[in-house]
């Protein structure tokens, strides 16, 4: 992991004559041990991942035989070819773990390397503050320092060493008055500028690849456009919504801060094995059947569905978003309809039977009838090919996100190569993992270039889930999975939310948007749409196979839309940096099974106000119950001292309070089962207790 020299391949010291391995050996290490460093992917296979905008922690473990002080480096070098010097800083006494934070400001690739050596002037130092007080090798010992700060001088030029070497070596004086000018400040600012250092050892290199802001941080907003500007007629049929009918829709979603709009699929729907309501096999002539069902003879996956309107229309529609201050992110399964052009043109792309027929997708008992998986090891370079020019097709549209319907279904090769093939060509592209399968697979897809992933968010609902989750997310797998936290799908009504009321809807929005830096919610979850088909997790009456007309402006002017309670999360989003960061979460403590503390503390170093930004976020996860507990903080993980008093501020209340390490709470479930705290680090009281 180490070498001696960056102009050397070997491992050798070229400073120590004896560093040199026995003939026929060729070591991993250098002469100072440099360890486990991070970022870094698994098997280092792909460059970890960053975000524009990111504070990075960079790490090592860094040792070497002996008692000797080590002095530690970060060498970062931007995609300009700039390199960056940042010492590192020692983590908890004895684990020999280093670190620097630093925060990432260019997209593109960027590389760095450790470089660790022995600090000559910190272990003299040392010694000398023991031994000469106690009148051991006193003159020794200052003589010595005073041969490191000439030596040093001469190499640097540097005055105060000069100054310093001179009183150092002066033998008409104690040596306790010739130590003292080992404190001075001038001398000591010049030693952390150029340290005195020998047995130099740096690090092979690794690269991290910095992608825009966006790749990592947003709100995302789902709806299907068919439905929106829908409308029932007298005979009891809907009307199908189109691109300029939803176009109206996008002023209210921007308005709640969000700043993704979401796509299901556009393109033409099957018609045979077409899905009625409720997921039944029995579709009649207004049903329009689950869009996931790609393909018909007006077109496959570049082709729009008539109902919605042109290719025009749709690009209309790309530009309203924009206007309004939202990116569009379009739908890509890789799937067929029986009716897909691709059947006709391409039957290797598929999977047949033994009768001959082409098998379609099936996850028994489970049957869907109107969708064929694509089949990628009969001709894997021509249905690769054709899915990059899809790609590309909807890229040339203005599309610049994807979310990806279940790519864990497909080759992990084949992702590696698209993937690879877009961001060469378009590294402002960002692709989403719906990838609701195994640990493996879900973190091979980050892996190898997904720039978001789905996680089991929705799934996890204790205190217990969510402590474990949130730590696993934003410390063992933050270097290349990034998550995005919807709360609900066409697919996932989970129980608690369908047995929660509105106030589990708020407590998941609330975790969501403060635990993650992009999170995205699925229309209909303002109005509480709470019931589940029978035996399912799914809305009945579901989305995914009839129109929805939704009255929208109703619901909130009657007090019935969670709709203002998601704009504030928004507002809160945008207003405080800290919370727009993935790797600086804090699990801290309840007397309580069912009240979730978490914290989000941004040095003020990364700040553009120049003020830390620190946030508290206590949730009741019982939306049935009044809870009362105490919480208890680790105030370091705020950049405070333990014991001190601060102000705190509810960012959806704006009530004020006194808070310390300890804190007692009341959180109602019916009237706000969450708090999300600022911390008010210039001092400012609240005006009462926490409640």
């Amino acid at each position: 992991m180490a070498r001696a020299n960056a102009k050397t391949p070997t491992n050798r010291d070229e400073t120590a004559s004896t560093a040199a391995p026995p003939a026929g050996y060729s070591l991993k290490t250098g002469r100072i041990a440099i360890r486990a460093c991070s970022p870094q992917q698994p098997e280092n296979l792909w460059p970890a991942k960053s975000f524009v905008g990111e504070v990075v922690p960079f790490e090592a473990t860094v040792f070497m035989e002996g008692h000797d002080s080590l002095g530690v480096t970060l060498l970062l070098t931007d995609p300009e070819g700039t390199q960056q010097k940042h010492r590192m800083r020692p983590l908890a006494p004895g684990t020999d773990r280093w670190r620097a934070e630093v925060q990432l400001t260019a997209e593109g690739s960027w590389s760095w390397s450790v470089q660790a050596w022995v600090d000559e002037w910190a272990t003299w130092l040392h010694h000398a503050e023991i031994k000469v007080p106690a009148g051991i090798d006193a003159e020794l010992m200052v003589d010595e320092g005073a041969e490191l700060l000439r030596r040093a001088a001469a190499e640097t030029g540097s005055a105060p060493m000069k100054s310093a070497a001179r009183t150092l070596g002066d033998a008409t004086r104690t040596p306790e008055e010739r130590l003292a000018a080992a404190s001075d400040a001038k001398l000591l600012a010049e030693i952390e500028r150029n340290p005195i250092a020998s047995r130099t050892t740096l690090s092979m290199p690794l690269e991290l690849r910095v992608e825009r802001t966006r790749a990592a941080v947003g709100s995302w907003y789902e709806f299907f456009p068919r439905s929106e500007g829908a409308k029932r007629l007298k005979n009891g049929s809907v009307k199908s919504g189109t691109f300029r009918t939803a176009a109206k829709r996008l002023p209210d979603v921007a308005g709640m801060g969000f700043d993704v709009v979401y796509l299901p699929p556009i393109h033409p729907i099957g018609r045979a094995f077409r899905k009625g309501p409720n997921n039944t096999l029995n579709a009649g002539p207004g049903d329009p059947g689950s869009p996931w069902a790609i393909g018909a003879e007006e077109g496959g996956h570049d082709a729009i569905h008539p109902d919605l309107g042109s290719l025009a229309d749709f690009k209309a529609f790309v530009s309203s978003a924009k206007k309004a201050g939202l990116e569009v992110a379009l739908d890509l399964a890789l799937q067929c309809s029986p009716d897909h052009p691709w059947v006709t043109e391409h039957p290797e792309w598929f999977t047949k039977r033994v009768d001959g027929s082409i098998a379609y997708a099936e996850n028994p008992p489970k049957k869907y009838q109107d969708i064929y998986p694509l089949n990628f090891d009969n001709d894997p370079e021509g249905l690769s090919r054709e899915i990059l020019r899809v790609v590309e097709h909807w890229i040339a549209q203005g599309v610049a996100i994807f979310r990806v319907d279940n790519p864990h279904t497909k080759p992990l090769w084949f992702w590696e190569w698209l993937l690879g093939e877009v961001y060469s060509k378009h590294p402002e592209v960002v692709f989403l993992a719906e990838a609701f399968t195994r640990p493996a697979m879900l973190r091979s897809l980050a892996q190898v270039g997904f720039q978001q992933s789905y996680t089991y968010f929705t799934w996890r609902n204790t205190k217990q889930e969510l402590e474990d989750y949130l730590t696993e997310l934003t410390r063992e797998s933050a270097d290349y999975l990034r998550p995005n936290f919807f709360v609900n799908t066409p697919d996932i009504l989970t129980e608690y939310l369908q047995f929660g009321g509105p106030a589990a809807y708020k407590v998941r929005a609330a975790i969501a948007a403060t635990s993650s830096p992009t999170w995205g919610v699925y229309a209909g979850y303002e109005l509480f749409e709470d019931v589940a088909r029978p035996g399912s997790e799914e809305n009945i009456d579901n989305e995914k196979y009839e129109y929805k007309v939704r009255d929208w402006a109703a619901a909130e002017a009657e007090g019935r839309s969670l709709a203002p309670y998601l704009r504030e999360l928004n507002r809160i989003r945008s207003e405080h940096p800290a919370l727009r960061q993935l790797r600086n979460l804090d699990v801290h403590w309840s007397d309580d099974d069912s009240i979730l503390v978490f914290t989000k503390h941004l040095d003020a170093r990364f700040v553009r106000s120049g003020q830390s930004d620190g946030i508290i976020v206590v949730v009741n996860l019982d939306p049935h119950a009044v809870r009362e507990t105490t919480v208890h903080l680790d105030l370091t993980r705020l950049g405070l001292e333990h014991g001190t008093e601060f102000g705190v501020t509810d960012l959806v209340t704006k009530a004020s309070f006194t808070w310390s390490s300890d804190n007692y709470v009341r959180l109602d479930p019916y009237v706000e089962p969450a708090h999300i705290l600022s911390v008010d680090y210039r001092g400012r009281r609240g005006e009462g207790k926490a409640q």
